[in-house]
């Protein structure tokens, strides 16, 4: 490591990424991922994992929604 750093020419925030643009990995548990690959199968139009876990989440927010209010 040097002592010193030359910050002349730097530009503050030029890899500032705000939090809503992050994409964060979501890890499931295996017997749920199972779970949902199984349901995939036997599906006729061919969802993927993330349009039927969203859908599922946002089915939970609604519901979570109205039992608040």
């Amino acid at each position: 490591m040097k002592d010193e750093y030359d910050f002349t020419d730097a530009e503050q925030g030029k890899f500032y990424r705000p939090l809503e643009e992050l994409d964060i990995p979501i890890y499931l548990d295996k017997e749920v991922k199972n779970f949902f690959i199984n349901k995939l199968r036997t599906t006729e139009r061919p969802y993927s994992l993330n349009e039927i876990v969203n859908s599922l989440l946002k089915k939970n927010i609604e519901i979570s929604s109205r039992l608040t209010n």
